[in-house]
């Protein structure tokens, strides 16, 4: 008996052992992944890029991360600035919503109690981790600090400063191609085009750390945030990327025809840009064509920057695994209407490139064209990932897109553009219209029907023929209005 006993309780703990093994490796199978987040941003990028129709701008990269996950056609800012735009993403809560509608708000300040996007993750054990822009940042002057960044929503962060930032003397900016000065180049018509490396300017050491950042923590959940400073004016970028374009490439619109192309737009809709018409600023078509030259180079500066972060995800078999992110914080026009910059309502203004790829995306090279907002940015992350999404976000979750081929939507994109509490426009897109309201209509109202103008020539407000438009499109924007 004793015998029997020892086998038997040998037998029984060899048992257990093989038992807890197998379940383990059991429950190793079936346990869910936590996928990483690698949330990638431009500056001031519009969508003159290869796989958003540009036949000009190369941008392979970009191009390479759409065939890989779903691109968002019709995506929208919620604010055409960067610091309201940026604090709207990283909320999932609009403008009117935190009260944030200029540069010189905080965040912190108005909702104190705010749970950010990368404070969500780090909550739940991700490593959050920023290099670069992704709250507002002055360009160039905030480049190489903290910026208007919040601190409670990252482990580990880092401010790299290159050349762009070091030598700002060497930026030459119009009028009269000036040297030697620094200061006043956030709002600018300047560039430089310097024979150096990447990793000598600010957005290749944003993309180097980046890369350091993921390798480091590859074998934990994390929340990385690269957010690149182009094609933020100035626009600076090595010489090699502005050899892409040739300056005879570089084409302008026709200055009269771009006059009448606001000539029944509301006054309200473009005060920021009467007084320096054409282009904002006093320069020639010949200076505005070198500036879009440099945009257009810098935009391929930073399609190589997101190269390496799609490799280094590769590299350390971290694909799969993986939500990849791309997007900007709103659009920019480029002399069309003869307009420069940003901070309006029009369509070329507010709309953003935005694309999904990897863990969680089931469709792959897809194109969505319904209209989306960039505060769907929020929930959408929550949700692929598994988690249950906070009841007081203002955005919904994209993920039905990602998973179905025909999903239906009905949620229009809400804009706003801030110029005083005197001086409000807002603007609600639907997969068909854009109608835009000026303090409530009282200073103007526009309608463009985007089947048959897309490049908002004709403004239908006034004509009785849209009437019924008009009121439908007012009352479905009514409810996201606020007038001080």
């Amino acid at each position: 008996m004793k015998i029997f006993d020892i086998k038997s309780n040998t037998y029984g703990i060899l048992g257990l052992f093989f038992l807890t093994v197998f379940t383990l490796f059991s429950c190793a199978e079936d346990a869910p992944l936590t996928p990483n987040i690698l949330f990638i941003s431009a500056d001031d990028l519009n969508i003159d890029i290869g796989c958003y129709g540009s036949d000009l701008v190369q941008t392979p990269n970009i191009d390479r991360l759409a065939k890989m996950g779903v691109r968002f056609n019709k995506a929208y800012a919620q604010q055409a600035l960067c610091g309201p735009s940026r604090a709207s993403v990283m909320s999932g809560l609009r403008p009117n919503t935190t009260g944030f509608v200029n540069l010189r708000d905080d965040l912190r300040k108005l909702t104190p109690d705010v749970v950010t996007l990368g404070q969500f993750f780090k909550n739940k054990g991700y490593y959050s981790g920023r290099v670069g822009k992704i709250f507002h940042h002055g360009n160039p002057g905030d480049i190489g600090t903290d910026g208007h960044d919040d601190p409670l929503t990252w482990d580990e962060k880092f401010n790299p400063a290159g050349i762009d930032k070091i030598h700002e003397d060497s930026i030459i900016r119009f009028p009269g191609g000036i040297t030697g000065k620094k200061g006043r180049l956030g709002i600018s018509m300047a560039y430089w085009d310097p024979v150096s490396e990447d990793n000598e300017h600010t957005d290749g050491m944003v993309a180097d750390r980046a890369v350091e950042m993921i390798q480091r923590n590859k074998d934990k959940p994390f929340f990385i945030a690269a957010g690149f400073f182009n094609p933020h004016c100035p626009y600076v970028a090595p010489k090699k990327y502005f050899d892409l374009y040739p300056i005879e490439d570089i084409t302008m619109p026709d200055l009269e025809e771009a006059k009448r192309d606001l000539e029944d737009v509301p006054a309200m809709a473009i005060q920021r840009d009467t007084l320096g018409w054409p282009f904002y600023y006093d320069v020639t078509v010949d200076e505005a064509r070198k500036c879009k030259q440099a945009y257009y180079a810098s935009i391929s500066f930073v399609d190589a920057q997101v190269g390496k972060l799609l490799d280094a995800l590769e590299e350390n078999d971290l694909l799969e695994n993986t939500i990849v992110v791309f997007w900007s914080d709103h659009g920019y026009f480029l002399g069309e209407k003869g307009l420069w910059y940003k901070r309006k309502n029009f369509e070329r203004s507010v709309r953003v490139p935005l694309i999904l790829a990897g863990y969680g995306v089931n469709e792959h090279n897809k194109v969505v064209d319904a209209p989306v907002e960039l505060l769907d940015l929020y929930p959408t992350l929550v949700d692929v990932t598994g988690n249950k999404v906070p009841a007081e976000l203002d955005g919904k979750s994209l993920v039905p897109f990602l998973k179905e081929s025909d999903y239906k939507w009905d949620k229009p994109a809400i804009s706003q553009v801030y110029h005083g509490p005197n001086a409000q426009g807002y603007t609600i897109r639907t997969k068909r219209w854009r109608y835009i309201e000026w303090n409530a209509g009282a200073a103007g109202s526009e309608l463009y029907d985007h089947e048959n103008d897309p490049d908002e020539i004709v403004n239908l407000a006034n004509n009785p023929d849209y009437l019924s438009t008009v009121k439908k499109l007012s009352a479905e924007l009514k409810p996201f209005t606020k007038y001080n």
